[in-house]
């Protein structure tokens, strides 16, 4: 699965980056939570810190677009986000739980 950016805009208000990519792939449309683990690679982001809003493949093509908002942590994520978004992307509060424990 190769991704490209096609096109970043920073939201300091939300504290995130909304990005378009495009990702070309060699099988079936790939998962939501394959797509994030990649993109977050990819931005050498968390996968928590990743939400895919949407992805659309045409019809016989390897080919799909997406668009997802990349937040500076799991924290805003879940401050911002709707809730059956995180739940589509396995973003939890117990994401933010364990992190508030591992600073302490």
């Amino acid at each position: 699965m190769e991704i490209d950016i096609l096109s970043e805009e920073d939201n300091p208000l939300l504290h995130r980056r909304q990005v378009q990519f495009e990702i070309v792939h060699d099988e079936a449309t790939p998962s939501r939570l394959s797509v994030r683990d990649s993109l977050a690679a990819t931005l050498d982001k968390d996968s928590d810190e990743v939400v895919i809003q949407s992805l659309d493949t045409k019809f016989g093509m390897r080919k799909t677009v997406g668009y997802a908002k990349v937040y500076e942590s799991p924290e805003a994520a879940i401050d911002v986000e709707q809730d059956h978004m995180l739940d589509r992307n396995k973003i939890s509060a117990d994401a933010e739980a364990a992190e508030a424990e591992a600073e302490e």
